[in-house]
């Protein structure tokens, strides 16, 4: 190749990982938004393990652990309000469900991953997000008491 030919070439474009400014302008698919709530989820399950582990002790133990268990919702416990203890439960709720129904999708894509597109994917992705979403909020409504 001659020395014009190589200094007039056209140069390929250079793709970056993506660094801390362009994170938060960076659109993410709907497919690696569930895929990666999947596993924020499944952490939070992890570390709130010893919370559920106590709210099904409590709540199944005697009628007074029960009342104990209701008492935290209503009145609080370590200085901390009920509205708290709600808050932190209702994302205990939220991460049962969306990791419920993510692993639910990853299964049914590894097991039909020949019938998966790319369109399937960010229909089942938005379905998971979507009804996580919904059933939360049913269920929160429950847990703060609207019906």
């Amino acid at each position: 190749m001659s020395e014009s030919a190589a200094t007039t070439a056209k140069k390929r474009p250079e793709f970056y990982n993506i660094d801390g400014k362009s994170l938060i302008s960076y659109r993410w698919p709907l497919a690696s938004l569930a895929s990666g709530m999947h596993r924020v989820s499944g952490a939070i399950l992890f570390f709130l393990m010893p919370f559920i582990i106590w709210m099904f002790d409590n709540s199944i133990s005697s009628e007074i652990s029960f009342g104990k268990f209701k008492s935290v919702f209503e009145v609080g416990v370590l200085g901390l309000p009920g509205f708290i203890w709600k808050l932190a439960t209702l994302g205990l709720i939220w991460a049962c469900l969306h990791h419920l129904l993510a692993g639910l999708r990853h299964l049914w894509m590894d097991t039909h991953h020949e019938h998966v597109t790319k369109d399937i994917g960010r229909q089942s992705a938005a379905f998971v997000l979507v009804a996580t979403i919904s059933l939360t909020l049913v269920l929160g409504a429950k847990l703060f008491g609207l019906y």
